[in-house]
């Protein structure tokens, strides 16, 4: 029997942890890795701490050159595939190399997206999602003493944190009237702004940014929707990502907001399966690092002939802004229509959203003790109705 040729595009999460699983169900076959990145898998939650200066570009890396040796898995970096023909099942690269395989993952991420703002494409506009944007954050930071940040979402404010600590003045505009809207509430929102600004962040809440006004060439500051303007020798720009679905459409893959996967994350190609932020699965595009691992642990098991199936993931977040521990799982309720245990201090808010003596959701602002069994109470959907007063 011929040994299989699997190929992953993308290094990511999802990539490497289902290159792991093949190998662990198949040990003979041949693996390649096809990044168009120039460094092996490496934690992108940690870009921040290499802006602040805090880890080298050698300690972001999460698997060294001997881990693939030991996998027998072949990285290829620097190589961009441009062309998917999904019927004979093959890749074509920019450089016009052909690749073969019998089964294909991909796991090609997604990109920052960039609102149509008037001067976006300037010099000293960024946004950061790979270790090149980070890069090149750092060179020009050097040059800047204000940062604005256009976007209050996660990986914005750690950018923003990481550039604080390095001396700038941190601006965040921020179109929806809370921080981190997907995570947090309105007062989980308001009491993380308030310890943010004691760091010395200052915000604007409900703006939208008009223009990134500049002088040849080079941002200069933003004016906003009222008129007001604020000054910033360099932009950050965080709205947002959307997944990578270029080489998808190229194999007239059925695509919608993200390449449409099944339970056992196949796409519409014959042996073509899809993990991690590019894959809609139930109508969810996940965007999460713990959904990124889940799918390619099992994408990778069905792509080596075995029967793993994804249920979803529960969107849980557990992260550090600024410093700052944050915790948000499940329906965070940011209307208030469901029960709620709430505890408030200066420093600390936590909320457990409650329906039907079931937790349904959770935010822990400043204090995230115990957030782990409750997330659990909230994936096994049990009845809490003797704890519900003692769980926070």
């Amino acid at each position: 029997m011929k040994t299989k040729s699997y190929l992953i595009v993308g290094n990511g999460v999802a990539g490497t942890t289902a290159a792991e699983s093949i190998r662990q169900q198949d040990p003979k076959g041949s693996i390649t890795i096809l990044s168009e990145e120039d460094l092996p898998f490496y934690y992108r939650i940690r870009l921040n701490e290499f802006i602040a200066g805090d880890v080298t570009e050698e300690k972001l890396i999460a698997k060294k050159k001997k881990w693939y040796e030991e996998q027998r898995i072949t990285l290829r970096i620097n190589t961009r595939i441009t062309g998917l023909d999904a019927l004979n099942k093959r890749l074509t690269s920019e450089s016009g190399e052909k690749l073969p395989f019998d089964r294909l993952l991909l796991a090609t991420g997604s990109h920052s997206f960039l609102p149509p703002i008037s001067g976006i494409d300037q010099q000293g506009v960024f946004s950061l999602r790979h270790i090149k944007d980070a890069r090149a954050i750092l060179a020009q930071a050097g040059k800047s003493a204000e940062v604005i940040l256009i976007g209050g979402g996660l990986l914005g404010l750690e950018a923003g944190n990481a550039l604080r600590k390095l001396g700038k003045k941190v601006t965040v505009v921020e179109f929806f009237p809370r921080l981190l809207p997907r995570q947090l509430d309105s007062k989980g929102g308001a009491r993380l702004q308030k310890l943010m600004e004691k760091m010395g962040f200052s915000f604007r809440l409900s703006a939208m940014t008009k223009t990134i006004t500049g002088s040849n060439g080079q941002a200069d500051g933003i004016v906003l929707e009222g008129g007001e303007t604020v000054r910033g020798q360099m932009v950050i720009v965080s709205a947002g990502v959307r997944p990578n679905l270029e080489l998808a459409k190229a194999g007239e893959l059925i695509c919608d907001k993200g390449v449409i996967v099944n339970d056992r994350l196949e796409t519409s190609g014959n042996g073509i399966y899809a993990a991690g932020d590019v894959a809609e699965h139930r109508g969810v595009v996940s965007g999460i690092w713990p959904a990124a691992m889940q799918q390619g642990k099992v994408a990778g098991a069905n792509i080596a002939g075995g029967e793993a199936q994804y249920n979803g993931t529960t969107m849980s977040n557990i992260l550090k802004v600024a410093g700052i521990d944050v915790a948000a799982a499940g329906n965070i309720d940011a209307e208030g229509r469901f029960e709620s245990q709430v505890i408030s201090s200066d420093t600390v808010y936590k909320k457990l959203v409650i329906e039907n003596n079931r937790a349904i959701g959770c935010i822990m602002v400043g204090d995230t003790k115990n957030f782990n069994s409750i997330s659990r109470y909230i994936s096994e959907q049990r009845d809490i109705a003797t704890l519900k007063n003692s769980l926070l």
